[in-house]
């Protein structure tokens, strides 16, 4: 049997070998300690050449390791319209050669209101991103993108926007890391399996049943203070109720993938392997 999520690390592995080092050794050593996804953290820039990600697909294939990338830092739906395209050019890089080093999946940070309304904001971020779609359908580009909810109540990237901005384009679904649902409000609520089936609820209505068996999740500890997010933690040193929200995923039929971006990425992200088969009952 095969568990319903695959868990993997946001960027690689702190116990990546030197040698062949790189993506390919990333995916080699996650697949030797058990983890079956990874995403690539492309987060500064997307610096790499088409032979590279044949190599990189050719390893996640036979490796069976499911690949996402984490596009670059320095984006924003909301940018000034001169440096939109800029903005621009660094998601369709990652979302191109993503796809071309066999990545389904591109993470992407939706920007910031810049104290405007969110729903202003969605008004100028949905054309723009549907424009991103539309380029990537003409290039044959198959990717899904996916805008992450983010920490941090000043950002664009609550639950509704993510959500939102996926009713109206398609090719897009939320990126749910869940450690930043826990800190955005800054008063440690969004911790229990009330809350978390909430937000469940809400996904599952608004994008349908079967979005719920595609999840791509974040996780991991978090602090956080009245503004959201700080930093993130080991989960032995956050007060994120893990075991809550497996139970809330198990409960609604959940699959996909699950990916920890904790300071101890690896270890952390084992944790939360063996928690799910704890929580979920199921066998590898």
């Amino acid at each position: 049997m095969t568990l319903s999520f695959k868990f993997g690390t946001v960027g690689s592995p702190s116990g990546t070998p030197k040698k062949p080092g790189g993506s390919v050794g990333a995916i080699e050593f996650s697949k030797s300690i058990g983890l079956d996804t990874l995403e690539l953290g492309w987060v500064q820039s997307v610096r790499v050449t088409e032979a590279t990600c044949a190599l990189i697909k050719a390893a996640g294939k036979e490796h069976d390791v499911a690949l996402s990338i984490h596009a670059p830092y320095f984006f924003n739906l909301n940018a000034t319209d001169e440096e939109w395209p800029k903005s621009r050019k660094r998601l369709m890089d990652a979302a191109h050669y993503g796809y071309l080093a066999g990545a389904t999946d591109i993470i992407f940070h939706p920007g910031s209101y810049f104290l405007n309304d969110p729903l202003d904001v969605l008004k100028i971020a949905i054309p723009r991103l549907q424009g991103c779609v539309d380029e990537l359908k003409k290039n044959g580009d198959k990717v899904t993108l996916r805008p992450e909810t983010m920490g941090k109540s000043a950002m664009l990237g609550s639950l509704e926007d993510a959500v939102a901005m996926s009713i109206a384009t398609d090719m897009v679904l939320p990126c749910l890391d869940f450690a930043h649902l826990h800190a955005r409000p800054g008063d440690g609520t969004m911790n229990t399996y009330d809350e978390w089936s909430r937000v469940l609820e809400f996904y599952g209505r608004e994008l349908g049943e079967k979005a719920l068996k595609h999840l791509h999740i974040h996780l991991s500890g978090i602090e956080y203070g009245p503004k959201g997010e700080k930093n993130h933690l080991k989960l032995a040193d956050a007060d994120l109720d893990m075991k809550a929200l497996f139970k809330a995923l198990h409960k609604f039929g959940c699959a996909g993938r699950i990916m920890c971006e904790s300071p101890i990425m690896e270890e952390d992200a084992l944790i939360m392997k063996k928690t799910w088969m704890k929580v979920s009952g199921e066998k590898e």
